[in-house]
């Protein structure tokens, strides 16, 4: 991703003003109670908040724009509510139509939004934990960089005794206003990603890692230290290849499967914002 446009997607949540994030989208969701279009949109994000303050997994989300064509629909919706001339109508499509622009943003801002309110960078949904609880089945599993730890909570409510071994090096927490690993949500053992690797290459069979920070190699260190030990181990990588995560390094040289199975790892992984990560097997 080219530095212009990750700043543009970073800065997002702290530069709106007034209420908090849902508090705005709540007073949204009201204004346009008669615009289905909308609510979807709006409904889903507020589920999702709800879901994860709750400590649950969200659910898959739709693409969180409003479509090019609201406005004609609203405008065709307001002409058929009120009559020609009347004020009222007026004054309901003045509201309206200068609302879209605010809800557009808010809802573009939903990534920011539970990075900074939870430490969730990649976003994930129940569907999608189902369908890697279903790949690796209950055979024994490393995540590193787990940040909150997400990713195994999810594991081990699908497969409970499951052997998961979840590890992040914890450096997130130096950073101010960074909520990743301030609030986890399982048991996470502070090591970085290659030494948990060597503590635990002989007893796991895959190892999975979600949003490597980007620009910084401690992906290719990983995938060095994974080729170079006596252990064949997949890696299950989520991240937007020459994106907004991992290192350029890492995605030169890495080996992808392509098969049946990493198809349907992706059959819920579908972005919802102007991030395009997805989910690859590595060796």
């Amino acid at each position: 991703m080219n530095p212009k446009k990750l700043k543009q997607l970073k800065k997002r949540v702290k530069k709106q003003a007034g209420a908090p994030y849902i508090q705005q989208l709540m007073k949204y969701r009201d204004l346009f109670k008669d615009d289905p279009q909308i609510l979807v949109l709006i409904n889903n994000v507020l589920e999702s908040d709800r879901l994860l303050a709750a400590g649950l997994a969200p659910q898959q989300l739709p693409v969180l724009e409003i479509p090019d064509d609201f406005q004609d629909h609203l405008f065709e919706r307001i002409n058929q509510q009120y009559a020609m001339g009347d004020p009222a109508g007026d004054a309901a499509w003045n509201q309206l139509s200068a609302a879209l622009p605010k809800v557009d943003q808010l809802l573009r801002n939903f990534r920011d939004y539970i990075e900074d309110q939870y430490g969730m960078w990649a976003y994930i949904s129940a569907p999608f934990l189902k369908d890697l609880a279903d790949f690796i089945g209950s055979a024994p599993v490393l995540e590193v960089m787990a940040g909150n730890g997400y990713i195994s909570k999810g594991l081990k409510r699908l497969h409970p005794g499951q052997p998961i071994y979840t590890t992040d090096s914890k450096d997130w927490t130096h950073e101010t206003g960074n909520q990743t690993g301030r609030h986890p949500v399982t048991t996470i053992e502070a090591l970085d990603a290659v030494s948990a690797f060597n503590k635990y290459a002989a007893t796991i069979k895959y190892v999975i890692m979600a949003w490597s920070p980007d620009k910084l190699t401690i992906d290719w260190d990983l995938l060095q230290a994974m080729r170079q030990s006596p252990y064949d181990i997949p890696l299950i990588v989520i991240g937007e290849k020459y994106g907004a995560t991992g290192s350029k390094q890492f995605w030169d040289h890495a080996n992808y499967q392509d098969n049946e199975a990493v198809t349907k790892l992706n059959a819920h992984f579908r972005p919802f914002d102007l991030i395009h990560d997805h989910v690859y097997v590595i060796r």
